[in-house]
């Protein structure tokens, strides 16, 4: 394929016309060392922040409910605020941690309202 010059040259005169000299440059051209350190730099944050995301919102089965991984912590109080009891159920981590109440309690208290 033979490359016309003239066309090229008609072309980037019609870019830099309609969409402002910018447009014609190549990237590169403003590019320095101080811009690339600067560059990898925020790259390596953005990933570093995407990665923190991804760990606290993973999702993990807890007894057939789906459950983010920041919601259950290992110290948990286990003991219902409503009802006083101690619960020994899976299900009941979610309500506790999230509701501070028991599975029991949430589903009545939902009903009174």
């Amino acid at each position: 394929m033979k490359k016309d010059l003239n066309y090229i040259a008609a072309l980037e005169k019609a870019i830099s016309e309609k969409y402002g000299d910018e447009a014609i440059f190549h990237p590169k051209a403003n590019w320095t060392p101080e811009k690339e350190v600067a560059y990898l730099e925020e790259t390596k944050e953005a990933f570093a922040k995407e990665l923190q995301n991804r760990r606290s919102s993973e999702v993990i089965e807890n007894d057939g409910v789906l459950v983010t991984k920041k919601l259950i912590s290992k110290t948990i109080n286990r003991s219902c605020k409503y009802c006083k009891k101690y619960s020994f159920k899976n299900r009941d981590d979610v309500y506790l941690v999230k509701f501070n109440c028991c599975e029991l309690c949430y589903l009545d208290r939902k009903e009174e309202k």
